[in-house]
């Protein structure tokens, strides 16, 4: 059971499954909307995609009784080497109350667990984000560290910066680099993911 103090909704987190395939239109209009609100790029992913993660049990949302509270998603890329949480997204009206840390350390923790040995990188333009990301024992680095994965990089292609990535031949962006290597971190303990 996820622990929240009694002032706050009751807003529980889970691995997504075909149950949860019905709220996708709303995760992606939540998405967009917050995008064109932030004024930021994004990539865009299709309903048939975030469909299929949540089919292969690497997503994640958070629910407050039947209503969609937030989500995030799990990618491997370079044959399982780097890992990246991607799509962290919280309904307007759940912001404020630290649920998107609550995601994120979930899908971080989860993802540990499904991946061991594999570094976890994310670039985002959120400062949100790049605090919880910092948190978790993220620290940024240069594109170069990231993937070469070039289906990775396909994924910008729907953000309005990628002229930007482009233009430098993928070494920059606006968007911040940030990478977990589990080799830096011998003593991880990793939290139980129910009661996050």
């Amino acid at each position: 059971m996820n622990t929240q103090s009694e002032d706050q909704p009751q807003i529980r987190i889970y691995i997504a499954g075909k149950q949860h395939i019905h709220y996708v239109t709303e995760i992606l209009d939540v998405i967009e909307e917050s995008s064109k609100a932030r004024g930021t790029g994004i990539a865009r992913r299709s309903p048939e995609y975030v469909s299929q993660k949540m089919l292969e049990g690497k997503a994640i949302i958070a629910l407050c009784g039947d209503d969609f509270a937030g989500f995030c998603y799990i990618e491997s890329w370079s044959n399982k080497t780097y890992v990246v949480n991607s799509g962290l997204i919280v309904k307007p009206k759940y912001r404020g109350l630290g649920l998107a840390n609550r995601i994120k350390r979930f899908s971080f923790s989860y993802s540990r667990r499904l991946f061991p040995e594999a570094k976890l990188f994310g670039i985002t333009s959120g400062a949100a984000v790049l605090k919880i990301n910092n948190q978790l024992g993220y620290r940024p680095v240069t594109f170069e560290e990231l993937t070469d994965d070039p289906a990775f990089w396909r994924g910008c292609q729907t953000c309005v910066n990628y002229d930007v990535l482009t233009r430098t031949d993928f070494k920059r962006c606006i968007c911040t680099a940030m990478l977990y290597d589990p080799e830096e971190h011998p003593e991880e303990v990793l939290e139980d993911l129910d009661k996050i």
